[in-house]
């Protein structure tokens, strides 16, 4: 006799899997009574709040763009015009001072919004404004002015660990007031973003779909620990890998907001790298050596004034391992402006503690025409400039310690690239004074008057007149 074994095949994606919260956990309020997270959640749904935003999006038909479409069916001139459309989307908010209104999101689901209408649990409806938002951590603030909030309790996510039960609430696909429970699956997670982001994500299996956005992820005490901003998926949909940005970073970029409305992110002046076994066999390390390695200190920067140098290893920050560079530059950036971070240091075998005062972010940018929300791309430091630099954005020289701006983004029907200015030329002068670096360049490139610029585009340079 012989056995036959099947093999089924399944194109489908196997379920995700949940943690469920053990009966142990949540013993009954009372006799008789079934454990529940009810008795929690109904002091923390009503503080969590839904965000609709609208926008509008210039649209064209291609087909006017044709020059002999144009002629042969006679279309008038102005239907040449690029037309307005309004587009929405939706997402979730948690709201954090319920005496002040402040409601906290995340900036993907506000960064293009015209408007902002944020929608309670009791179905009350608000028109809200905009604080200031960080895109770097994907955070935004907003302000609504309404009687009877509750405001969500702030927990401390350096408290979490693996393993914590946890519970996501939002308004997934536009369903208000979902709640999805699961654990902490891990943190400290960087999705790999090249795009210049703070990331130190709380990773949870806890459902998280479109329209969980700047919802809560809060502890079984009813405390908020996490602010919803993206997930893994090769769908679109919930595969169990959602993350979530610790509230303790959510707290230092939301308190600048509100005093200033922007964030002024810290930097020393230094480009690192993360530490690979080869690089500590090289550098002579110990094995299992963590850290990380300054590659470069930029010239009369703050690294440089304190003593920092190339090849060093950093170790540890204000008291804190560090493992990598991306831990680092975190923890810096979240820094404030003229704070003081102690380094412990790993120079020709020895160890060393340098303090180093913390700078101004060279990562800021300014756009031509933008608004007081910076919603162009830039910051609201780019409002005044030349309206003939409209639909660019500058920022400092990339890869170098040379003087001037560069053009980092350029739209390419702009008055700036129909001058001629194209992506990554270097201003090194405007109307032959000498730009050298964001702020010279804004008091330059302001007003409305006809600009000659001195460009270096690669290996050669050019002048452009913008009139």
């Amino acid at each position: 006799m012989a056995t036959v074994a099947t093999l089924a095949l399944t194109t489908t994606s196997p379920a995700p899997v949940h943690a469920d919260i053990p009966p142990a956990m949540l013993a009954p309020s009372a006799p008789g009574q079934v454990p529940s997270l009810a008795p929690m959640l109904k002091t923390v749904l009503p503080t969590v709040v839904n965000i609709a935003v609208s926008s509008k999006v210039q649209i064209q038909n291609p087909l006017l763009n044709d020059p002999f479409f144009r002629r042969f069916f006679n279309v008038p001139p102005g239907q040449q015009q690029p037309q307005e459309r309004e587009e929405q989307a939706i997402g979730s908010g948690v709201i954090v001072d319920a005496a002040k209104g402040y409601v906290l999101t995340n900036n993907h689901v506000v960064e293009h919004a015209d408007k902002i209408k944020v929608r309670l649990n009791d179905d009350r409806q608000f028109d809200a404004k905009l604080i200031g938002t960080d895109p770097q951590t994907d955070l935004a603030v907003l302000q609504i002015k309404a009687d009877g909030l509750n405001a969500l309790p702030l927990g401390d996510s350096a408290q979490l660990q693996v393993g914590d039960f946890v519970v996501a609430i939002g308004s997934p696909f536009n369903l208000r007031q979902t709640v999805t429970s699961g654990i902490v699956s891990g943190l400290g997670r960087n999705t790999g973003a090249d795009d210049g982001s703070y990331q130190d994500f709380i990773q949870t299996d806890a459902s998280i779909n479109p329209g969980n956005s700047g919802g809560a992820l809060i502890n079984l005490r009813g405390e908020l620990v996490g602010i919803n901003s993206q997930i893994y998926s090769q769908s679109g949909g919930s595969i169990g890998i959602g993350f979530s940005i610790p509230v303790n970073l959510a707290k230092s970029v939301m308190s600048q907001l509100i005093a200033t409305g922007k964030f002024e992110r810290g930097r020393i002046g230094i480009v690192g790298q993360n530490l690979t076994p080869e690089l500590v066999k090289a550098l002579g390390l110990k094995e299992n050596t963590h850290g990380a390695l300054v590659a470069k200190v930029a010239p009369g920067t703050p690294a440089d004034k304190a003593g920092l140098k190339d090849g060093d290893v950093v170790i540890q920050a204000n008291g804190k391992t560090i493992k990598d560079m991306p831990e680092l530059r975190n923890l810096i950036g979240l820094l404030k402006i003229g704070e003081k971070v102690d380094l412990t240091v790993l120079r020709d075998g020895a160890t060393k503690q340098i303090t180093v005062v913390v700078g101004k972010s060279p990562d800021e940018k300014v756009s031509a025409g933008g608004n007081d929300n910076g919603k162009d791309g830039g910051t609201a430091g780019g409002k005044g400039l030349n309206p003939k630099l409209k639909g660019a954005t500058f920022g400092p020289v990339q890869d170098s310690d040379s003087k001037g701006v560069q053009v980092i983004e350029l739209d390419r029907d702009s008055p700036a690239a129909e001058a001629g200015l194209q992506p990554g030329d270097i201003i090194l002068s405007v109307n032959r004074h000498p730009v050298t670096g964001l702020a010279d360049f804004q008091k330059l490139a302001s007003g409305n008057g006809d600009l000659l610029l001195y460009v270096r585009r690669g290996d050669g340079a050019l002048y452009l007149a913008l009139q």
